[in-house]
């Protein structure tokens, strides 16, 4: 029988509880599931070959259906970081205007060590929303079965009302606490429905303020000299 080979362990903290986790770096079947996702133009297909990574190297007993989606993304890059490499080159065109209606347009390598990347934590980001005197809601975090229709920032009111739906944990009044998944959705569509546009800030503000994975990026091109500023946020913006 041949002899196995040792693979290291690595901690971690999630974003969303500050539960310490381990993991593994990738081996070889999850390098495959890594390309896919680095390469899929499918948003779809990358969450997919994502979660399905973090299933395999995660050490701990963990709900990945239920992880909040900024969990996810920053698990999956200190597990890129430490499978594939630290540093990521990243490719970026150079917009700046060098004569009128013509730009530089010369690509720019830049190295991103992904270890240094630290999620960046809003100090007005809360779960508990006050609706009323009486009446509030507390908030679960997004996971990345709701991606499609996370943020409102969209115009088309029925998705709004999916990702409030699809958040709320549970509502509560003075006399008693109502969960969301004890609750018929005809009962909470009503609910969120007769709120006020100022209810529905408070709301917004919730996800506004959300954990996100980003970093700005600085860099020089050397075809023209320009000086610019990237801000990258979602893993995807970090693949190599």
């Amino acid at each position: 029988m041949l002899p196995k080979l040792d693979v290291p362990i690595y901690e971690t903290k999630l974003i969303s509880t500050g539960e310490t986790i381990r993991y593994r770096p990738f081996l070889v079947k999850e390098q495959k599931l890594f390309l896919m996702a680095n390469e899929s133009d499918d948003s779809k297909e990358t969450i997919s070959a994502i979660k399905q990574v973090l299933r395999n190297c995660i050490l701990d007993e963990i709900d990945i259906e239920n992880m909040a989606t900024f969990d996810i993304e920053y698990v999956f890059l200190q597990l890129r970081a430490r499978s594939v490499g630290e540093v990521v080159n990243l490719k970026f065109t150079c917009n700046n205007t060098v004569e009128e209606d013509k730009k530089c347009s010369n690509t720019v390598n830049v190295d991103v060590n992904v270890l240094e990347i630290e999620p960046t934590l809003n100090p007005d980001h809360t779960s508990k929303i006050q609706i009323s005197e009486k009446i509030g809601v507390v908030m679960k975090y997004p996971t990345f079965n709701s991606v499609d229709i996370l943020g409102l920032d969209t115009d088309n009111m029925d998705e709004i009302l999916n990702v409030i739906i699809s958040c709320i944990e549970y509502i509560y009044d003075e006399d008693q606490i109502y969960y969301a998944k004890d609750t018929p959705k005809k009962e909470l569509v009503e609910f969120v429905e007769n709120m006020k546009q100022s209810d529905l800030e408070k709301i917004s503000k919730f996800f506004d303020t959300l954990p996100k994975i980003k970093k700005e990026i600085d860099f020089d091109c050397k075809k023209c000299g320009y000086h610019e500023k990237i801000m990258l946020e979602g893993v995807q913006s970090f693949f190599g």
